[in-house]
């Protein structure tokens, strides 16, 4: 008997041994299934990764080329019937699988901050910035005391005592405005008034006041003496004469704040690949008499997405069939 229970014993020890076995081969089965799961996820979201960056690459690459097409495109005789126009409409191809929309529009059109007269800044920040009447004249003569090249302060405006007063550690440049950036330091310039009136300005046009062929509906709003009914009846005016490839209508506010046209354009360049990546890259160019280096970059920077617009059927370059004409691939 009690050898029977010893064999008993010692195959029940067995049995628990290898059930013990059997239980720890499953975890370890479990524990390699999730390694292994966890290896293959990370290894597709490399591989994810790694195609997302060479198509953003790709994108970059293009967009940087459709730069370079509008620029050669703006500068062609304007007797060809396919010339473009630095007039802001949007010129939309295909280049093999991606698909590329173009925008250039002479810098005049914005308001300079260097050289503006102080009643079209002034509009500006009343009419676009929500500037409330009191302040406005508080913040131009700050604006003219960053840019002038003495320490003098205006009768409103601003010089180093009134930034260390302020607890600000700089001072103004006394020099023109580099960037449009650069506005954000000036004393009295928040965040909100700056975001409203930034993209109505540039550094680059050198002009006191704007071209109205393609100024946008807030630069125009800034004209003093104007009100929305004229300007979105000149837009109107404006939209049909571009169209119909008419002469452009005068706009009779603009009074002694009008500029010309000039060949320093701002160009936003869009490629979206077959997968969705997009990459816009907006610069400010103007061409150069060196024959070694004929176009110079004011500005070369990423830019937001292009607004989507619809094709103008005016406009030969806006023409999925002309896309495909060769013209693209130059």
């Amino acid at each position: 008997m009690t050898r029977a229970r010893k064999s008993v014993a010692g195959a029940g020890r067995v049995a628990a041994q290898r059930g013990i076995a059997l239980i720890a081969v499953l975890w370890l089965t479990v524990l390699l299934t999730v390694i292994a799961s966890g290896f293959a996820f990370s290894m597709r979201g490399e591989a994810m990764a790694a195609r997302n960056a060479l198509s953003l690459a790709q994108a970059r690459a293009i967009a940087d080329g459709a730069v370079e097409r509008a620029v050669f495109e703006v500068q062609r005789p304007r007797n060809l019937t396919d010339v473009w126009l630095a007039d802001g409409q949007p010129h939309q191809w295909q280049e093999r699988d991606a698909t590329i929309t173009a925008v250039v529009v002479d810098e005049s059109a914005k308001i300079d901050l260097n050289s503006v007269a102080d009643p079209l800044l002034k509009g500006l920040l009343q009419t676009i910035g929500g500037v409330e009447a009191g302040a406005i004249d508080r913040l131009i003569d700050a604006i003219a005391d960053w840019r002038d090249a003495d320490d003098l302060k205006r009768p409103n405006g601003a010089e180093e005592p009134d930034y260390r007063a302020a607890g600000l550690k700089y001072k103004p440049a006394n020099a023109p405005f580099d960037t449009v950036g650069e506005l954000q330091r000036v004393i009295g310039m928040t965040p909100e008034i700056f975001a409203r009136i930034a993209d109505s300005l540039t550094v680059y046009s050198r002009q006191t006041g704007i071209n109205p062929f393609t100024a946008s509906r807030n630069v125009l709003l800034a004209i003093p003496n104007t009100t929305p009914e004229m300007v979105d009846t000149y837009l109107a005016q404006r939209a049909d004469a571009l169209a119909n490839k008419l002469a452009m209508p005068v706009f009779p506010a603009l009074q002694g704040f009008g500029g010309m046209a000039i060949p320093v354009w701002r160009i936003r360049a869009q490629a979206t690949m077959p997968d969705g990546v997009t990459f816009v890259r907006e610069a400010v160019v103007r061409p150069s008499p060196d024959p070694r280096r004929p176009v110079i970059a004011l500005l070369w920077q990423e830019g937001a997405p292009i607004a989507a617009a619809a094709p103008t059927p005016t406009d030969p370059n806006n023409d999925p069939a002309a896309a495909s004409n060769g013209k693209s691939n130059r």
